[in-house]
C-alpha cells in the first residue's frame, strides 16, 4: 500500500496557501492511489519539543547503554522518523517566515537529524557525514510574501528558505526534491492569482510524475 506523508508547517489554520496546496497535492495523489494511505503530520497543531540536554545526551550515547529515560528522551525523534520511513512519498507545507523556516519546522528537523539514526559521521572518512535515509520524491509547497524572494528575482540573495531546505533534506538522504513555489501572497491581486495556478497545475504535474 503506497504511503503519502502530509507535513504542514504554516501558523495559520485558516487562509493558508501552502495548507491549500498540500491538500490539493492529497487529493490528487489518493485519486490517483484509491488504495493508499494518507499521512498528516501538523508541526503547528502539534508542535515538535525543542532538543535540550537530555536528547543531545541520549541520541550521542551508544543505543545499547541508554538508559529509560534516554529512549523516552528520543521517542518523539523515533516516531517522525518512522513516519518518513513509512512513506513512499513525502510533501511539505512550508511559508517563509523572515527569510527563513517557520520555528515549529525547524525544531521537526532538529529532531530527525540525529547522529547514527538519519546521518552518520565519522571523523576519519573521506566524507565524513553519509546519509541513512532512503531517498523517496519530496515535493516542497513554498509560499512568500513577495515573488521577487524567489529564485532568479531580485532579491532571492534573501531567501534562506530554500537552500536551508535543500541542505537538511539532502544531509538525511531526501534528495529526489522538487520545489512548488508560491509569490506575491502580501500583495493580494492578479500576481498572486497567476502565481496560485501555477503552482494548483505544478502540484498537479508532479503528483502525475510520482
Amino acid at each position: 500500500m503506497p504511503r503519502l506523508l502530509v507535513i504542514n508547517s504554516s501558523g495559520r489554520n485558516t487562509r493558508s496557501i501552502t495548507r491549500r496546496l498540500t491538500g490539493q497535492f492529497a487529493e490528487h495523489w489518493l485519486a490517483a492511489h484509491p488504495k493508499g494511505e494518507l499521512i498528516e503530520r501538523d508541526v503547528t497543531l502539534q508542535r515538535p519539543t525543542p532538543v535540550d540536554e537530555a536528547w543531545i545526551a541520549s541520541a550521542f550515547a551508544p543505543p545499547e547503554a541508554r538508559s529509560q529515560a534516554m529512549q523516552a528522551a528520543l521517542s518523539e525523534s523515533e516516531a517522525l522518523l518512522a513516519e518518513i520511513e513509512a512513506a513512499d512519498a513525502l510533501v511539505f507545507g512550508v511559508p517563509m517566515y523572515n527569510f527563513g523556516l517557520p520555528a515549529q519546522l525547524k525544531a521537526y528537523f532538529d529532531q530527525i537529524i540525529r547522529v547514527n539514526r538519519s546521518f552518520t559521521f565519522d571523523p576519519e572518512a573521506a566524507e565524513p557525514y553519509q546519509p541513512l535515509l532512503a531517498d523517496k520524491p519530496t515535493t516542497v509547497i513554498v509560499s512568500v510574501g513577495d515573488g521577487d524572494l524567489l529564485p532568479g528575482g531580485p532579491m532571492a540573495e534573501l531567501n534562506f528558505l530554500e537552500p536551508h531546505l535543500t541542505t537538511m533534506l539532502g544531509f538525511i538522504g531526501l534528495r529526489s526534491l522538487e520545489f512548488v513555489r508560491v509569490g506575491y501572497e502580501e500583495f493580494q491581486d492578479g500576481r498572486l492569482k497567476r502565481a496560485l495556478e501555477s503552482a494548483e497545475q505544478a502540484v498537479a504535474r508532479r503528483v502525475v510524475a510520482l
